[in-house]
C-alpha cells in the first residue's frame, strides 16, 4: 500500500488510456472503497452509472466529444441526488460538495489501484440526462474516464507554494 503523500502525488489527469478493459470487479473495489467517502449529515447524495459497454460509452463520448476520451476503456458517470442532499440554513444545497469528495476518493482509489483518471465537468449535462434518462434530481456533475495509462510517465505538476494561500491568522 502507498502512503497518503505519495499516492497524492501520483495521481494526475490522464487524458490517454491503453485499450485494455478493466476487470467489473476492480472496478466495484474501487467504489467499495470510495464510498466512504464522507458526506454532510452523511446524506450520500450520490448516484454512480459504470458506462463500459460500447453503447453507454457512445452515449457518454456524444457529451464529450475529445479524441483522448475516446481511449477510456470505461467512463464512471457521476450524479448528485439533490432532494437527498443536506441543505445549509442560506439555501445552499451541498450535493455538489458532497459529489467533489466522493470523486477525488474515488480519484485516489483508482491511482492505489494502477489506474487513471480524468476529472471531465465541460460535458453536455442535458445531453447526459437525456441519454441516460435521468430525473430533474439526479444531475450529472463529472465523467470520470478510468483506465490503464498509455504511458508510467507522469506529467510535471504545476502548483503553487503553499505559502501563497495559507495565511495563519
Amino acid at each position: 500500500m502507498t502512503n497518503f503523500a505519495e499516492l497524492v502525488q501520483k495521481r494526475y489527469s490522464c487524458r490517454n488510456y491503453k485499450a485494455t478493459g478493466i476487470d467489473r470487479e476492480l472496478i466495484d473495489k474501487i467504489l467499495e472503497t470510495a464510498h466512504f467517502a464522507p458526506s454532510a449529515t452523511n446524506a450520500q447524495p450520490w448516484k454512480v452509472f459504470v458506462l463500459d459497454t460500447p453503447e453507454s460509452l457512445a452515449k457518454a463520448r456524444r457529451a464529450y466529444n475529445r479524441e483522448w476520451f475516446a481511449t477510456a476503456p470505461a467512463v464512471l458517470l457521476i450524479c448528485a441526488q439533490t432532494d437527498k442532499a443536506w441543505t445549509r440554513a442560506d439555501g445552499k444545497n451541498h450535493a455538489d460538495i458532497d459529489i467533489a469528495i466522493l470523486t477525488d476518493h474515488i480519484t485516489l482509489a483508482a491511482t492505489e489501484a494502477g489506474l487513471a483518471t480524468c476529472w471531465v465537468c465541460n460535458f453536455d449535462a442535458q445531453l447526459i440526462s437525456s441519454e441516460f434518462g435521468l430525473d430533474n434530481n439526479c444531475k450529472p456533475l463529472v465523467l470520470l474516464p478510468i483506465g490503464v495509462p498509455a504511458t508510467d510517465d507522469i506529467p510535471e505538476k504545476k502548483r503553487k507554494s503553499v505559502s501563497e494561500f495559507v495565511e495563519w491568522v
